[in-house]
């Protein structure tokens, strides 16, 4: 008989947003975790300039934040988004990161499952960020979800 765990596919997103959250438990303060955060930003994949219009900017963000979704099809016939995002700003490059970890790849069903806010505040980031630039996360987040309502 097999155990309960090959019964049932692990949970992507809720898996993802566990281990970012054990990877920022690692770091000793703030000034470190905003370094790596910066990093992240650094290694995201590029947008082309064309990509970056009005349609695709994202609204209450400060800093420009542009993200793009592409929508596939899994291996099970599921409607799959992967999106494409950029800032003009190293933390919330670095935000953008973060956010297309855990929500790239996944199905609408996935990313609207995941308590974002529980995750950001486990992260310390509720802390930690300013209010323009939380609002801005969130910004990102609700364009994120929207797109996911929009599809699923």
């Amino acid at each position: 008989m097999p155990d309960d765990s090959t019964l049932t596919p692990p949970d992507g997103i809720h898996t993802a947003a566990e281990e970012l959250i054990e990877d920022f438990s690692f770091l000793d303060d703030w000034e470190d975790r905003f370094r790596y955060v910066i990093d992240l930003g650094k290694a995201l994949e590029p947008m082309d300039d064309s990509l970056k219009t009005e349609e695709s900017k994202v609204r209450g963000c400060t800093s420009q934040v542009w993200i793009v979704p592409d929508e596939t099809t899994d291996g099970q016939g599921r409607k799959v988004l992967s999106f494409l995002a950029d800032s003009d700003a190293h933390i919330v490059r670095g935000l953008i990161a973060i956010l297309l970890r855990l929500y790239s790849g996944r199905t609408p069903q996935e990313i609207l499952s995941l308590d974002i806010k529980g995750t950001i505040d486990r992260l310390g980031f509720a802390q930690h960020l300013s209010p323009n630039r939380a609002n801005g996360l969130f910004s990102m987040v609700e364009r994120i979800r929207g797109m996911a309502q929009a599809v699923g």
